[in-house]
């Protein structure tokens, strides 16, 4: 099995769709739609580790990565979903070097973190029958943080630099507001800001992950050489259809 990071440093970038319907129904549609990676978001989904798992079992027959962005950078959290399967992570609202490093631990075995062990009763393991996975573990997790804040920037070099963080993903929203710009990515302020973190990031070797606003930028930051994107949410894709659909018919 190659880990998301060994795929992240070859090939084309790799285009994912968040979702956030919680329903492993509407994951199993977008599942066969040609997405590299779908990401099950915890942090502002109503989304349970029941409707967690069922996404995951939903998506596992097919050809693509799903990554979990957990609530936070609380260990508890990490690990469940670790024991759920999920072999990514995306962790919100990364500041600094020091949180970057205790997410790392979380994610991590003793006596290289403090991560619990439950191999017999969790998912992960194949409930205790993949008899590799206490070893593997470390090789087989990609752990991603998130950079959205003013403090983030600041920090980010040695947040890029912490061992254990395979790579970083650019949330526009988030920054745009910690900027001073809430609801508005593109303002030019908030453009300069994601160009400083892309430099940074491609100093440090890592790869650079943003979520795209419409399929023109999605374009555009492929070209500016970032390796990960979301191009669209299945909230979006559900209302912008219904909402064509009827006016379709009205007229």
């Amino acid at each position: 099995m190659t880990a998301f990071k060994d795929k992240l440093a070859e090939g084309p970038a790799l285009l994912g769709l968040w979702q956030a319907l919680a329903s492993g129904y509407t994951a199993d549609i977008c599942a066969r739609s040609g997405y590299d990676w779908l990401l099950f978001d915890g942090e502002h989904s109503p989304n349970t580790a029941q409707t967690l798992l069922s996404q995951l079992q939903a998506v596992a027959p097919f050809p693509l990565e799903a990554i979990a962005r957990v609530p936070s950078g609380d260990p508890v959290s990490i690990k469940q979903y670790l024991d759920l399967g999920f072999t990514t992570l995306l962790v919100p609202m990364v500041d600094t070097a020091q949180q970057a490093a205790a997410v790392v631990s979380a994610c991590r075995y003793p006596p290289h973190g403090i991560r619990g062990v439950a191999s017999a009763t969790a998912r992960a393991t194949g409930f205790g029958t993949d008899k590799a996975y206490l070893k593997d573990a470390e090789q087989r997790l990609t752990l991603i943080v998130q950079i959205e804040s003013r403090t983030a920037l600041e920090n980010i070099d040695a947040i890029a630099a912490t061992e254990g963080v395979d790579a970083l993903f650019v949330g526009p929203a988030d920054l745009a507001a910690s900027l001073g710009h809430l609801g508005n990515p593109l303002h030019p302020e908030v453009q300069d800001a994601i160009a400083h973190a892309k430099t940074r990031i491609d100093a440090a070797g890592k790869p650079a992950g943003i979520f795209a606003l419409s399929p023109d930028d999605a374009r555009r930051r492929i070209a500016e050489g970032f390796r990960f994107l979301s191009i669209g949410t299945d909230i979006g894709l559900l209302l912008s259809g219904a909402q064509a659909l009827v006016g379709a018919v009205k007229g």
